[in-house]
């Protein structure tokens, strides 16, 4: 899009020629943040769903005032001939766009079209309806690769809200999965698995920008957009070719035999997402991992004494890019935001069915207001699949 726009911009400028961009986005609101950067100041629409069911970008289309398509991935020397085209006769104007009716849409048969409208025009809890009205769906189709990743997209937006339910995050991974394995070729469904997957995996840093736009921006006295999903380290993670690993006996284990107590009582919810969902022998996976602290205890981090330390052993012919992290803990005393880290796994090339890596967290964790704050460890469930 910025090629186009600026070859274009006198163009739009002298009122010959109007820009309007798709983009398949999971977080539209991204693509605002760019827009702002690069001051494309034309509509952009969002289609996370992919609705259009491309499956390659970007596509470039010389439209005329009729919406006849007169053009299809032109050539910049081809805009001033498809410019100097004689007008075509007027057609009538629909109108401006109204959103759907999702009630006239629920009350229909087809309820795929009603969870896709919710999707991009309801409400939160109308999202989790709309999650439900997939489900049948995917029993009845299980191989269809675009009900796959739509309903991956629908776990998503939920995993974004303030409903996110746990595992939502690894379900839409699942599905985003499935639709990859039913159809490799299809680029948009391709690039959702490597935005959040691995390094060895990735094509390019997907949100590398975010930094620069920003900085850009406020340099030109203006607010920025606010994202309501920052980007996540997957997200701003540069590729590479090769994995490498701290050495063991560089990293010493804090609890080797596992006598720190666990949390019995509950306080922190780990949640941990693998992607992808599933790898051949000799693959890479990225391994989230999210501690939250559970509201209805009232529990909170405890930030006067280390930060939260994470360590996991791979089996024997695997590799992990970092065997142990430590989160830096916030400037207050105490706090209660999620805590996130991020694995890299290299497989072995003879491994084959469903791992469980050797994980844990040790946490300092407070009950309620002035309660008691307590040491704690909590085993993390990382289960890998690699199948031939």
């Amino acid at each position: 899009m910025p090629g186009w726009h600026v070859s274009t911009r006198e163009a739009q400028q002298a009122g010959r020629l109007q820009l309007i961009g798709i983009v398949q986005e999971q977080h539209p609101d991204r693509a605002r943040l760019f827009m702002q950067w690069k001051q494309m100041n034309w509509p952009v629409m969002a289609d996370p769903l992919n609705l259009l069911g491309v499956d390659a970008v970007p596509i470039t289309l010389l439209i005329d005032e009729a919406g006849v398509i007169r053009s299809k991935n032109p050539q910049p020397a081809d805009l001033e001939p498809f410019l100097n085209r004689p007008a075509p006769d007027p057609r009538p104007l629909a109108g401006p766009a109204q959103p759907p009716d999702l009630a006239a849409l629920s009350a229909g048969a087809d309820r795929a079209d009603w969870a896709n409208a919710v999707a991009l025009w309801g409400d939160d809890q109308q999202l989790e309806e709309a999650i439900s009205a997939y489900r049948p769906l995917l029993e009845e189709s299980p191989d269809d690769g675009t009900l796959q990743f739509r309903a991956g997209v629908l776990y998503r937006l939920r995993h974004d809200t303030d409903r996110r339910q746990t595992g939502d995050f690894p379900a839409a991974t699942a599905h985003w999965t499935r639709a990859l394995e039913l159809d490799p070729n299809q680029y948009i469904w391709r690039r959702r698995v490597q935005q959040y997957g691995p390094r060895l995996a990735k094509p390019y840093a997907f949100y590398d920008w975010v930094p620069e736009a920003r900085t850009a921006i406020q340099a030109r006295g203006e607010k920025t957009f606010d994202l309501a999903v920052e980007p996540g380290a997957a997200e701003f993670a540069t590729p590479t070719k090769s994995l490498a690993q701290t050495p063991d006996s560089e990293v010493r284990d804090p609890d080797p035999e596992g006598r720190v107590r666990p949390d019995l009582e509950g306080f922190i919810r780990a949640e941990i997402t693998v992607v992808p969902a599933r790898v051949k022998p000799g693959e890479a996976v990225r391994v989230h991992v999210t501690l939250r602290p559970v509201a209805e205890l009232k529990a909170h981090w405890n930030n006067e004494v280390n930060g939260v330390v994470l360590r996991a052993n791979p089996p024997a012919g695997w590799m992990v890019d970092q065997v142990q992290q430590e989160l830096p803990l916030p400037p207050t005393a105490v706090s209660n935001e999620p805590r996130t880290a991020e694995f890299e796994f290299l497989t072995s090339a003879t491994a084959s069915g469903e791992f469980e890596i050797p994980a844990y967290a040790l946490y300092y964790v407070c009950e309620d207001t002035n309660g008691t704050c307590r040491y704690r460890r909590q085993n993390l469930r990382v289960n890998i699949s690699v199948r031939p």
